[in-house]
């Protein structure tokens, strides 16, 4: 059976390495993570023979590939000589930010992307999170989400004809006609935080649907971390397309749960 694409985090700290490898690992726990920073003496650099047992280390454990992520110039030199000289397709270079990169990748890999879907989802953290900026300072010039609001505040939770898993086949009807709209409620204390971003993006990448959470992708945990967010806070979901009431319906649920936190 194979693995997961593998991920391997190329830094010149090797505290550095494991702290992001870390913070990943949380939210893919079945995706193989490593860190492969510093210098074999404990320096700070990077090392050719450090990432290149890495690879082989990973390789020799089953994963179907392995994308690396880098943080400076050099490091980058350094996996680039390791990918030239295996000349190996398994192997993937991601151009992206060191974390923020590290986290999506995860993520994808963990939802079962290949090579190439998870090095996208690594290179697009940049994006994801200028589009989440964009999102928050222009929440009022969007004239959807005003329009749900307007709802949201009359009626208090849905907009449109459901109300939860129970109103599936009204909701069906809903979606077919343009999208279901609802208003929740952030129930566990820390909020939107990494691990239940995590675990949203996961499941929500999972339906043949398109939802949003706030304007942002509900798929794309970068996004829905850059929200920010708090315990209390309250959520505009939208969600469209053939699996829009499954996808709606298992949202709701889990933040009814609190994300398992309470």
């Amino acid at each position: 059976m194979s693995k997961p694409t593998a991920v391997l985090l190329v830094s010149h700290s090797a505290q550095l390495a494991a702290g992001v490898a870390e913070v990943a690992e949380q939210m893919a726990p079945d995706v193989l993570i490593r860190p492969a920073g510093g210098t074999e003496d404990g320096r700070i650099g990077t090392s050719y023979d450090l990432v290149d047992q890495a690879v082989t280390g990973l390789l020799d454990e089953g994963v179907d590939a392995v994308v690396l992520l880098t943080d400076l110039g050099s490091a980058a030199l350094t996996a680039e000589s390791v990918l030239e000289l295996r000349e190996d397709d398994r192997l993937q270079l991601a151009d992206a930010p060191f974390v923020e990169g590290a986290v999506a990748a995860a993520v994808a890999a963990q939802g079962g992307g290949d090579a190439a879907v998870v090095r996208a989802a690594a290179e697009d953290a940049v994006s994801s999170f200028a589009g989440d900026g964009a999102a928050r300072a222009g929440r009022q010039a969007h004239p959807g989400e005003v329009e749900a609001g307007e709802g949201a505040a009359g009626g208090g939770t849905a907009v449109g004809e459901r109300s939860g898993a129970a109103g599936a086949d009204e909701g069906t009807e809903a979606a077919d006609e343009g999208g279901l709209e609802c208003t929740l409620v952030l129930r566990n204390a820390l909020g939107l935080h990494a691990r239940p971003a995590a675990q949203l993006a996961r499941k929500m990448s999972e339906f043949d649907a398109e939802v949003r959470v706030n304007g942002v992708d509900a798929a794309s945990v970068l996004a829905l971390m850059g929200l920010g967010l708090t315990g209390g806070a309250e959520i505009q979901v939208r969600a469209s397309g053939p699996q829009a009431v499954e996808a709606m319906a298992l949202l709701e649920a889990d933040v009814e749960a609190g994300f398992g936190e309470e």
